[in-house]
This record gives C-alpha cells, structure tokens and sequence, in this order.
C-alpha cells in the first residue's frame, strides 16, 4: 500500500501546475542593461595627449605631433583583457584636452596631424578591430569638456560635440558602452587653449537629445555618466562600492558633475525612481594616465582582489583601468597583475562546496519550479522565491561532515527588480547556531568574505525585502590564503620599519635595489634611511611555504632638520610622515627649512586622506630660496583629477638648489584654506 501511495504521490506532482512568478518590483532593468550587468569586468584604457604630456588632465593647447607611439599594437591590449577575463574595452577616444584619437573632421587636434603614421593612424579603428577579433565589447569615452575648442561654451560646440559622437557611434561597428565623465568647465575656469567660460553643466550639453542620437545609431549602447542614464558613477575611483549599494537612483535628480553626487546619490536609494546600477572605475595604478615613475606603483595582488570583492561583490561591475604606455602598449607589470587577479578569482570560485558537498532547503517556496534547488543550479534565469507577501524565508545549505570556507556568495533575480533589503548569514558548528554576517542589499551579486569557520550547516535567510525575494544563485566557497607583503613606512627621524599583517612570518628585504628573497637579510628592527635609497620587502610564511609580492618604497630625504617657519598650530603635520594627520594654513601656503641647501628636482603633495577632504589645492604655485627672503616660482599649474582621485602629486622641474620651499595654493576645491597632508621633495 505504501509503494502504491508514493506512486500516486508521484504522479500528482507531476501533473502539478508551475507557480505564477512574482511581479516586478519597479524600477527593473531594460534588456541593453541586464546584457551589461553580465559582463561584470572589462577594460578602460587611459590612452591619449596625456600619455606624452606626463599629464593627468592636458590643458588643450598641446602640439598634436606629440602624440608618437612607437609601437602601437592594440591587439596586445585586447589579448590581455581577455586573458585576464574581462569581457570588453573602453578607449578614452577624447580627453579634457580634445585631442582626438580619430581622423575626426571637426578639429585639427587629433590623429591626423600627429607624428604617429604620418597622420594617417587611427586608434579607434584598430581598437575596435582587435576587440572584433578577440571576442571582445568595444566601448567609447567622449569627453563633454573640450580645453582646445575654442566654441566650447557656446551652442556651436555642441553641434561639434554632437558630430563627434556620431562619427564614434557610426564608423566604428557596434559599441556597448558611451562613457560621459562628469569632469568639465562648469566648475570655473581651468586654463587651456580656449578663453575662460563657464557653463551651466546641468542644461549646457543638452543630453536628452545628444542621448537621442546613441539610442539612434546604437540601441544597445548602455550609457554612463553620474545619473546614467543607464549605469551611472560608483562615486569614487577607490575601486569600491558600498555595502549597501541599490540599482534604483532618483535619477531625475542628478546631473553630470552634480557637486554633491558622491556624498548623496552614488550609492543609490531605495526608493530610486529608475533603474541606474553603478559601475566602479579605477586605475590599475595611482594615476589613470601612463607616469613612467609609477612602474613601481601597481597595485598588488591583495589590492586588486579587494577592488574586485568590493565592486562586483557589493553590486557593482568593474571598470579596470590600464593607462597605456607611450610604446602604445599595456606595460607588462599591469599585464602581469592583472593576469594575477585572474588567476586568483579562478582559484577563490573553483569549486561551490554548497553544490558539490551540500543538501539545499527552503523554509517555503511558491511552488513548482521555485523551489530551493533553483537557487542552486548554476543558472541566473531561475531562482527560490517564496508565496506573495512574505518578504522574508531562509535556504538552508547541510553538509555530510564538517566543511571549511571563507566565502559566501548570494544573487537576486534582478530581472524583477532589486528586492532584498536586509539578509544574515548563520553557521551550525559544535557550539551551535552562530550568525556571522548581517548585511543589507544583494542585488546582482554580492560576495561575503569572512574568516575561515567550519561548519556543518550554512543558513542564509532574508529578513527583510521590498516583496517575495528572488534568489537565483548561492554559494558557498574556501578560497585559499594570500601572504600580503609588509607595509614599509619611515618615521621623521628617518628610521625605516617593517611590518607584516600576518603573525608567524619572516620578513627580508633589501636597500640596493636588489630583489629580496629568502637569502636577503632578515628583518629584526627599525634601520636609518636618510638620503634616497629604495626599499624592497617580502613576507615568508615558513608554515605554507608561501612568499608574498614585493613591497617597494622610494624614500628621498628624510625630514629630521625640516622645520615648517610660518607655521600655527600643527604646522609639522606638514612634514610628519603620517598621511592621516593634517595641516590647515590660514595663508593658504607653508613655508618650509630644509635644514641644508640640496639639489631639487620637483616636490610632492598629498592632499588631505579624510573622508570629509577640505582645503585641497587644486592650483599651486612653488617657490624656492636660497636665504628666506628671496624668491624664485619654477613651477605652477594644477592637480588634474585631484577631486576625484587624491593620491599624491608628483611634479618635477630642473635642477634647482635651494634651502627653503613654499607651495602655495592659488586656489583649492572647496574655496577654503588650504591644507596639507604631507610634502616632500625629489632629488633623485
């Protein structure tokens, strides 16, 4: 009887009718923006005038036979990118400065009056070629702001500005993104070829009929800039998003360049009226354009795995820039990191133990074809969702023994809508049910990192959300340990130390430019560094056998006989060697004793590393003395980008003797006075 009832039981499953799906929740995305989602990771390449002009932002009035790559091969651009298992490129085809990458008809300043080729080149056109060939998405970055036109400003440059973008989006096949960046003369006048103008970045660009002509000519182009108005700036370019990261925005509300966009929009809202989800641009290297003084300066391997588990990990894609070298390649200290994140993703994402090892449940389910299986089948298109009106339920992954990870990954079926608004993650060990994760928004994707725990039960439950949750994906992961290099930091007195994150490990290091291996000498204690030497540190964990990157600093002179002279209060935060400390001057300059005249060759900045940045200078004006009372200017200019990216600023000059120094703000961000995390000088 009982073989006969579980028949029966059989048969009325079958014939069971599939739930009805959940309706949207709204906003939801279009179909060009779920395509995009996919692609999670792809290229920019910062690739321009700027690269020969040593530059961030150029001025406009470069002289366009400056651009000269001499062995330009975009094809190792796209080889790279799809090693490293991005699925597209960005090119910035025009920067600030206006300098076009094409044979565009619309100025001058462009490929076809530089050296390179004989002026017959054209860099989009072998770009896109590569990118075809390789598999790959091609992307467009047109920048609104133009230095080097001399209408910008007017109504006629945005018919220039126009035929621009319809060369770009008609001669060049499909293209999947067209990248506005919020960066323009709205701000106030910036130098350059053309005359001082302001513009009013809100109405001046017109957008809804220059968006009019992507949707045109390219359909399934997504758009970016600060409000999208199909992905939009992430707010930053620290490589993160926010833990609580909504794809919703009020977009209406935004505008390209909006002062106050990073502090309130970039994260989204949860009443967002459209659907914007971010994307998180960052640089490879401190700058977004190629210094050769930053071929030491890539980021490490422990780095970049923390820009990826904080943007696509916290619902957000990624944007990994690469600023091209004046060769025209990718130089091979990015490519081999880049290639060293690729590998380590593979390795962290190999193997699911919720698939391979587990049993999955549901607290409830809507019925056929929503049950919890659906949220461990390796398929985005289906997903666990529970009956109408209750918003929240738990999957419950058990295992058959004791298992060990560090990663717990989650995805919403976003094709209805960003749901989840707050979920927890709890494990069953031998002491019982512990939480160790309580979190807010999912989205797309969302990656937990956490300690290793081993446990026998994993339960994710969502405790809150806009409507029945859709859970397309779970996962569960070990992913193997990184040995992190040592941090290497000088005090004033000039005396240098080590320090490793982990315990347990020997640190070795070198001060003659040499590599450090096991055979180098051991670090045990603090050591003097006075004149520009270069440090190179690594980590040996015995236990694992594992060594870390090398660490590398390049000190110049150290500060011990610096003396800030028309300094107040915390004038030697100046000068303290302590990024996080900061000196506010009522002047808006320092003035700063050497102690001894030296050679100087430039001189360092670093704005102020707060989250709440006040005073930076964004114009500057640097003067040396011999004697204190006499003055000579040898550099002037401005940080370009120094708003959006404040890392340290590097300009050098002549040789130039001096004893005393004074940088000057002409002008800073906000308008208030000037501040300074640290200066420094450079006489090597």
């Amino acid at each position: 009887m009982k073989k006969y009832l579980a028949l029966l039981l059989v048969a009325f499953s079958c014939q069971q009718k599939e739930a009805a799906p959940p309706a949207p929740v709204q906003p939801v995305p279009s179909e060009r923006q779920l395509a995009w989602q996919d692609l999670e990771f792809y290229a920019f390449v910062h690739f321009n005038m700027n690269t020969f002009s040593n530059m961030e932002w150029g001025m406009g009035d470069e002289d366009p036979k400056t651009f000269n790559p001499t062995a330009l091969d975009c094809r190792q651009w796209a080889k790279v990118a799809k090693d490293a298992g991005m699925k597209g490129i960005i090119i910035t085809a025009k920067h600030h400065d206006g300098f076009c990458l094409w044979p565009t008809a619309t100025t001058g300043h462009s490929v076809k009056n530089s050296s390179w080729k004989d002026g017959k080149g054209d860099v989009i056109k072998e770009l896109s070629e590569a990118c075809k060939e390789y598999g790959l998405k091609f992307g467009v970055y047109l920048s609104p702001w133009d230095r080097n036109n001399p209408h910008y400003g007017t109504p006629e440059y945005i018919d220039i500005f126009r035929t621009q973008l319809r060369e770009l989006l008609t001669n060049y096949g499909e293209v999947f993104e067209v990248w506005f960046d919020g960066a323009n003369g709205g701000t106030g006048y910036y130098g350059g070829a053309n005359e001082e103008r302001r513009v009013d970045k809100r109405n001046y660009y017109d957008w809804e009929n220059t968006y009019s002509i992507i949707r045109e000519l390219q359909p399934n182009a997504v758009i970016f800039s600060d409000g999208g108005p199909d992905i939009r700036w992430v707010g930053n370019e620290e490589g993160h998003a926010y833990k609580t990261t909504w794809s919703n925005l009020k977009r209406d509300e935004v505008y390209g360049g909006m002062p106050e966009y990073a502090s309130e929009y970039s994260a989204g809202q949860e009443d967002g009226t459209h659907w914007v989800p971010a994307e998180v641009d960052v640089s490879i290297r401190p700058g977004w354009y190629y210094h050769p003084y930053e071929d030491h300066k890539v980021k490490s391997l422990p780095k970049l795995l923390d820009i990826y588990y904080e943007s696509l990990g916290r619902n957000g894609s990624l944007l990994l820039n690469f600023p091209v070298d004046r060769r025209g390649l990718i130089h091979e200290k990015d490519a081999e990191q880049v290639q060293k994140l690729a590998d380590k993703i593979k390795e962290d994402f190999a193997h699911n133990l919720a698939s391979e090892k587990g049993e999955i449940a549901a607290s409830e389910t809507r019925g056929k074809g929503y049950g919890a299986a659906m949220a461990m089948d390796d398929d985005e298109s289906t997903y666990w969702a529970t009956t109408d009106g209750t918003v929240s339920g738990t999957l419950t992954v058990t295992f058959d023994k004791p298992t060990t990870f560090n990663r717990f990954l989650a995805q919403e079926y976003i094709a209805l809508g960003q749901r989840v608004k707050a979920f927890t993650v709890e494990v069953e060990t031998e002491s019982g049910w512990e939480e160790i994760a309580s979190e807010t928004t999912i989205g797309y994707k969302r990656i937990l990192r956490f300690p290793d725990v081993t446990a026998t039960s994993v339960r994710f439950s969502v405790t809150d959300a806009k409507a029945c949750p859709t859970i397309s994906e779970i996962g569960i992961f070990n992913a193997p340990k990184v040995v992190m290099a040592p941090e290497i930091s000088r005090s004033v007195s000039g005396m240098v130390s080590l320090e490793a994150a982990d315990q347990g490990v020997d640190i070795y290091f070198t001060t003659d430019g040499s590599t450090p291996g096991k055979d180098s000498k051991k670090y045990e204690s603090p050591f003097e560094v006075i004149t520009p030497k270069t440090v190179q540190a690594i980590v040996i964990d015995q236990a694992s056998g594992k060594t870390s990157e090398v660490g590398r600093v390049d000190f110049d002179l150290a500060k011990a006989n610096w003396k800030v002279i028309n300094g107040a209060d915390k004038a030697d935060q100046a000068i303290d060697e302590n990024l996080h400390t900061n000196y506010t001057s009522k002047n808006n300059e320092v003035v700063i004793d050497l102690g001894a005249a030296v050679d100087l060759k430039g001189f360092t900045y670093m704005p102020m590393q707060s989250r709440y940045m006040s005073g930076v200078i964004q114009q500057y004006e640097f003067a040396i003395s011999t004697d204190g009372g006499n003055w000579k200017t040898v550099r002037k200019g401005e940080f370009g980008n120094i708003a959006a990216s404040p890392i340290e600023q590097k300009i050098t000059f002549g040789t130039e003797n001096a004893k005393f120094i004074r940088l000057k703000a002409s002008k800073t961000l906000d308008g208030k006075e000037a501040s300074f995390a640290e200066i420094g000088v450079i006489t090597k």
